[in-house]
């Protein structure tokens, strides 16, 4: 099974349009989202955009929470868990929050075979003994090349895959 991995896209439609383009070809089966969404009109996308089922959490930055809520019922295959989530997805148990210093605990416990994080927007994957911990990067492309990640379940590999970058246009 193959698992797609974002966060952090900050209302950057056009970013997460190439992203989800990219996540379908790649024949990804799952979808987690680590927070960030910003406006509920991103989850929209997200949930019409990809056919399978997207577990999500809440970030800091993700405004409207009841707009957020609704627009995962109206997607149909969204399900939001909060600030926080467990999930057992391939034969794999996986932990998902929005913040480093959480997602390094829940690693450190051996409790997991994946846990993905979002928030500093810094694309990582490191092996904790025999857990993966998995930051896919942002979406938004501000503070660095916007990124997301795939995992393999089978092979128990996470990748970071780039997305097409879309700059300001001069004078916005």
């Amino acid at each position: 099974m193959l698992i797609a991995v974002m966060s952090d896209v900050h209302d950057n439609v056009w970013n997460l349009a190439d992203a989800l383009e990219k996540i379908r070809a790649a024949g990804a089966s799952a979808l987690i989202f680590c927070g960030d969404f910003c406006a509920p009109f991103t989850l929209l996308q997200i949930g019409q955009g990809f056919a399978g089922a997207v577990h999500c959490v809440f970030g800091n930055n993700d405004g409207d929470p009841r707009l957020l809520m609704r627009n995962a019922a109206a997607a149909g295959n969204v399900t939001i868990h909060g600030q926080y989530a467990e999930l057992e997805l391939g034969g794999r148990r996986i932990a998902v929050n929005h913040y480093p210093e959480i997602a390094r605990r829940l690693v450190q416990s051996g409790q997991f075979d994946l846990v993905c994080y979002g928030h500093d927007h810094q694309a990582l994957v490191e092996l904790v003994g025999d857990s993966v911990l998995a930051n896919p990067g942002e979406i938004m492309g501000r503070f660095g090349r916007p990124t997301f990640g795939l995992y393999d379940c089978d092979a128990h590999r996470f990748s970071h895959i780039d997305v097409r970058h879309y700059p300001a246009t001069a004078g916005a």
